[in-house]
């Protein structure tokens, strides 16, 4: 019996699944078309199939983890639940008041996102908590039973209950709570001290109400997806990926769905730190492309940048989440011509259904791959090594019929057009996460994953003036390399507004105390007898602020000395961030954080072993196009078979079975001992990009 785990990423088009040895660290990779009707479906017959492929017994699978979108996009496309909302009488309007911020001042027009809990569905209660957890009023029960009659009446499945200030005393809450599970035990129901015990009563709503009404969708997922583990007689219960790049059971996700927004992203990120960490690059730009999005982070001295809270579907979710911007831009991404003559690329995706013309599965409209395959980036017979066949000339009729004749000019240059557009929206995501964040891009590595980051990493890293595009040996399946290595996390907060001085210390070390009792609690329910560590933050702010920065403290208790020590550590992290302090100014401490972490150990490395000679790589020579050359004849490279420890010079194409790696004209290739290329971009190369 084998010691083998299993990780898989669900994306817009393909489904990838790594399987490693933990021994031996022999690793197994495959692809199959997500299936968008039931993701589960395609999961499960991907993870059949490369169990076979590789020879074992699903007996032999001791870890599985799973990245998945279905959060995300049942969000986007608004395909939650009905549900209802219990509110403090008079906040029943929270959802549209917001906090009255223009998305943007020049737009009169904007329509407003649909909350998750419509107002037909929101009832208010009478209670009343004040900010410092002292009842004003107390809870009328009569409320919330009529409350609850009316909801199921109405049909609504999911229940939120989000009453004013229950963060600092979730009683009320806590009783309602009961009384609906005493009426209607099969209501999917949650509470806002459970999911968000923080103050901001807007966000907070927010978080609970979007969370309430994924708990089904979440559930009957998950259901048929640990159903069909089982069938394949995988006896682990199998892991899901959260946004803070840490894994827990289908039970923990199951009570807050919100923490898998950006699931498998994060795998990548996670995948990417790992993989960084073994080429010694450890500060990077992480440039992930897939069918329908790009997702871009950033890594310094190999840590991943996080944040609290993220827009999901036009709503505040507040959770902790790995600093990921996506824009609508990928593969799938589908090409068209506006009423003005302009030409667009996405947000809309061709996805995996109907996908682009080139896959000949029915797509006929051009997209970002069909530009690739029509400019020789991509291999014009087949993907994947030969198991996915491809139709160049598809991808040519899709450009002509839907472009060329609106723009006025031929397929290539329409081609062409598409890539530099899509480009330039890749680089404005590069730019939000490094530039805008007070990063200078050029200090970073720019790091290519998914299936086409390695097509545009170059372009990209020529137009931001970075030198450096290291491309990790398995791009296309780095997420679900990440899914493998992922640790076991739980995240916890609570709010506790005071000034940060003496008479602070007993308020907040019972509040890390409160916060170690449910990091015990969840893990004991998440891993029995495992050891763990416990990590902890303090939010802080200049009284009079809005928003806050966090700082480290290294255990679960506050003396004076280490109050002293956080006051500082503020200091110098609002001096980074803003370009000065205020030491005369009093500092609140705002929330309490904890992180409990069960690190996995890590697989023994295994790279590439191939050692002979370039000219046993090559594929063929192929027509290219370039960004700064037009086509020039480019040799195209086999990627498994392109020596360790060697040096070669662009232009050249690099196909392997997950990605095609562009190399343009004139950039330098380092290839280390494990199989990673660095892509080194000359000067002249990133001053003609400009």
């Amino acid at each position: 019996m084998r010691k083998i785990w299993l990780g898989i990423d669900t994306g817009g088009t393909f489904t990838d699944l790594v399987m490693t040895d933990a021994e031996s660290g022999e690793q197994w990779f495959h692809k199959t078309p997500t299936t968008p009707d039931d993701a589960s479906r395609g999961i499960l017959d991907g993870m059949k199939q490369i169990i076979e492929m590789a020879g074992l017994s699903p007996a032999d699978v001791d870890f599985v983890c799973h990245g998945t979108t279905l959060a995300t996009n049942a969000v986007l496309e608004r395909k939650w639940v009905r549900t209802g909302m219990l509110c403090t009488e008079g906040f029943g309007d929270v959802l549209e008041l917001a906090r009255q911020r223009r998305p943007s001042f020049f737009n009169l027009d904007i329509e407003k996102p649909i909350p998750p809990a419509t107002r037909d569905l929101r009832f208010e209660v009478r209670e009343r908590v004040a900010f410092d957890g002292k009842v004003v009023s107390p809870l009328n029960e009569d409320d919330v039973r009529a409350a609850v009659t009316a909801l199921r009446k109405a049909g609504a499945e999911s229940i939120a209950i989000c009453f004013l200030h229950s963060y600092a005393n979730g009683a009320h809450e806590r009783r309602a709570a009961e009384i609906v599970r005493e009426m209607w035990p099969d209501a999917y129901l949650c509470t806002s001290s459970d999911v968000l015990a923080e103050f901001r009563e807007y966000e907070r709503f927010c978080t609970t109400t979007v969370n309430a009404s994924l708990l089904p969708v979440i559930d009957r997922y998950l259901e048929r997806f640990e159903r069909g583990v089982r069938d394949l007689e995988i006896v682990p219960e199998p892991r899901i990926m959260q946004s803070n790049g840490g894994a827990v059971s289908p039970a923990s996700v199951r009570q807050m769905p919100v923490n898998t927004f950006f699931s498998g992203p994060a795998g990548g990120v996670i995948g990417a730190v790992g993989q960084g960490a073994m080429a010694d690059v450890k500060d990077m730009i992480t440039f992930d492309i897939g069918g329908t999005s790009t997702d871009v982070a950033l890594i310094r001295a190999g840590t991943p940048e996080k944040h609290n809270s993220r827009e999901m579907g036009g709503f505040p979710v507040r959770t902790r989440t790995l600093d990921i911007h996506t824009i609508g831009a990928g593969g799938g991404s589908v090409a068209w011509v506006d009423d003005g003559g302009l030409l667009k690329v996405g947000p809309r995706s061709a996805g995996a259904v109907p996908g682009p013309a080139c896959y000949g599965r029915g797509g006929t409209l051009p997209t970002v791959t069909d530009a690739n395959m029509v400019l020789g980036r991509l291999n014009q017979k087949a993907l994947l090594q030969g198991r996915m066949a491809v139709y160049p000339e598809r991808a040519r009729q899709a450009i002509e019929d839907h472009l060329c004749v609106a723009l006025g000019a031929d397929v290539m240059r329409a081609a062409a057009g598409i890539l530099e557009i899509v480009n330039v929206s890749m680089m404005g995501a590069v730019r939000v996460i490094s530039v805008e964040r007070g990063e200078d891009p050029r200090n970073f590595a720019l790091t290519p994953f998914g299936g086409a980051g390695p097509l545009h990493a170059a372009d990209v890293a020529a137009m931001m003036r970075i030198p450096r595009v290291f491309v990790p040996k398995r791009p296309g399946l780095l997420s679900a390399m990440g899914l493998v290595h992922a640790d076991i996390r739980g995240d916890f907060s609570l709010t506790r507004l005071l000034i940060a001085d003496a008479d602070a210390l007993g308020p907040l070390n019972s509040g890390l105390a409160e916060l170690r009792e449910r990091g015990i609690a969840w893990l004991e329910r998440e891993s029995r007898n495992a050891n763990a560590r416990f990590e902890w933050l303090v939010d802080m702010r200049y009284a009079g602020q809005n928003f806050e920065l966090a700082a480290e403290v290294p255990d679960g208790s506050i003396d004076q000395r280490i109050l002293e020590s956080l006051i500082e550590q503020f200091h110098k992290a609002h001096e980074a961030a803003y370009g000065y302090r205020m030491a005369d100014q009093p500092i609140q401490v705002v929330n309490l954080r904890v992180a409990v972490v069960i690190n996995r150990p890590s697989p023994p490395t295994r790279g590439f072993q191939s050692s002979g000679s370039l000219s046993a790589a090559l594929l063929e020579e192929r027509q290219v196009w370039y960004a700064d050359a037009g086509f020039v004849s480019a040799p195209v490279y086999n990627r498994d078979a392109v020596p360790v420890d060697s040096t070669f010079d662009g232009p050249a194409i690099v196909e392997q079975m997950d990605t095609t790696i562009v190399i343009p004209p004139h950039a330098t290739v380092q290839v280390n001992h494990i199989g990673d290329l660095m892509i080194n971009l000359k000067a002249a190369q990133m001053e003609t990009s400009e």
